[in-house]
């Protein structure tokens, strides 16, 4: 007997099946159906213009059409699906391509592993091997810091609501102001680096400091060159291991295709996920310095870390993108057209202020509320953009690499136009 299933989906069908846990939704009430470029449509036919990028997991947009043929021609001829860590050819040739493109020219040699399928994954994986090969338990994080949802993960993630989740303590980390944290009143780096030469202060050396370039979900918050440059050197002459966290930052996002290259700065370990993958694959990848790759076979290892599927999209897209510099290029160029909107708003408005690093940008609200009212004004108009940091008072934009100027220009105009009424 067939079951005949209605094609259109109500709002009443999720509020009854699925959990309370559900958020992106609640804020953006349409039931999507399909997607391309920088637009996605729901069932009614209404467009949105996407200025979220899943969260910065679609940085060449929604089915990119040479991604999805790569990925419709290996499925066709029946390619491996699921591998574990078996050898595969699409793994083997993501490997390659992963090195020709990105780590070869940029004179790094990390070894690559595949711990699981999303970033919290790589983050955790990190934590371990840190704590490994130093024989240490601490790990130093930051302020409004988010890495992921599970224990380990959490456990260096700054905000309080996540943290609450676990319903246990989360130990052996140890949180440290991030750059600017007091806003230029004090040096922030000078707390951590008096801590750790002080018998006195209670912290013990730690095995790792795990710091995001550019905190995401934390509000928007920028480290500078300058400072991130001082941690790596503190993080060298004191033998602790650097773990740069590039999940949301990483391909491209801020212009490079790691976050980290505009410091000079060569961490230890590096996590990656969300694009990697490029087509919105599950995908993650903790990369190694080879002398620290210290792993027992099997010792750390997840069902569905050989996604084969995301070796071809990712493959795809390295070779798509990375053959040269004009996506980076052109990343710092649609970031400097936000960026120049945004200070024309926040001269008009006061009250805002305005950070960011290419196409990751962040305007900040004195009041969280008036935030996630501009968000909901803005959505109503046909663009998805988030909020976030500690109070929700940050527009945070994170549109495809790909978007078209004119497609960003008119994202910008819905956002300019919710701003004034929100603020009027």
């Amino acid at each position: 007997m067939t079951t005949t299933i209605d094609t259109h989906v109500d709002d009443a069908t999720f509020a009854k099946h699925e959990s309370e846990v559900r958020s992106y939704c609640r804020n953006w009430p349409a039931v999507f159906t399909t997607a391309s470029g920088s637009w996605l449509t729901a069932q009614d036919g209404i467009r949105y213009l996407d200025f979220f990028a899943g969260a910065g997991a679609l940085n060449y947009g929604h089915n990119h059409p040479v991604l999805k043929e790569r990925l419709i021609d290996y499925l066709v001829r029946d390619g491996i699906t699921h591998g574990l860590d078996m050898y595969t050819q699409a793994k083997g040739e993501f490997l390659e391509t992963f090195n020709q493109r990105i780590l070869s020219p940029r004179g790094y040699d990390y070894r690559v592993q595949f711990p699981g399928p999303t970033g919290t994954n790589a983050v955790e994986a990190a934590l371990k091997l840190a704590r490994k090969v130093t024989g240490r338990e601490a790990v130093v994080s930051f302020t409004n810091a988010f890495h992921g949802m599970t224990l380990g993960s959490l456990a260096v993630t700054g905000n309080a609501m996540k943290r609450a989740g676990a319903g246990i303590p989360l130990v052996h980390s140890t949180p440290m102001p991030f750059d600017n944290y007091f806003d230029g009143a004090m040096e922030d780096f000078s707390w951590f680096a008096k801590t750790l030469d002080d018998s006195g202060s209670g912290l013990n050396r730690p095995a790792a400091v795990i710091v995001e370039t550019v905190q995401g979900e934390g509000g928007v918050n920028v480290a500078s060159a300058e400072w991130l440059r001082a941690l790596a050197e503190l993080c060298r002459e004191r033998e602790i291991l650097l773990i740069v966290d590039d999940v949301q930052m990483g391909c491209g996002r801020t212009g490079e295709f790691f976050s980290f290259e505009f410091a000079g700065i060569r961490p230890d370990i590096v996590t990656l996920s969300k694009s990697i993958g490029g087509y919105g694959l599950p995908m993650a990848l903790t990369l190694i310095r080879p002398d620290l790759d210290v792993w027992g076979p099997g010792e750390h290892n997840g069902t569905f870390r050989g996604n084969n599927p995301s070796f071809v999209t990712a493959t795809a897209a390295l070779e798509q993108f990375w053959a040269d510099d004009d996506l980076t290029d052109a990343v710092h160029r649609k970031g400097a057209i936000i960026e120049d909107r945004f200070a024309e708003l926040c001269i008009k408005h006061p009250e805002l202020s305005h950070r960011g690093r290419g196409l990751v940008q962040g305007l900040v609200f004195e009041d969280g509320e008036k935030a996630a009212a501009a968000c909901a004004h803005a959505f109503e108009h046909g663009l998805l953009v988030e909020t976030a940091g500690p109070s929700d008072e940050v527009m945070k934009l994170l549109p495809p690499l790909t978007i078209s100027e004119e497609d960003l220009r008119h994202g910008l105009d819905i956002l300019a136009a919710a701003v004034e009424e929100v603020l009027a």
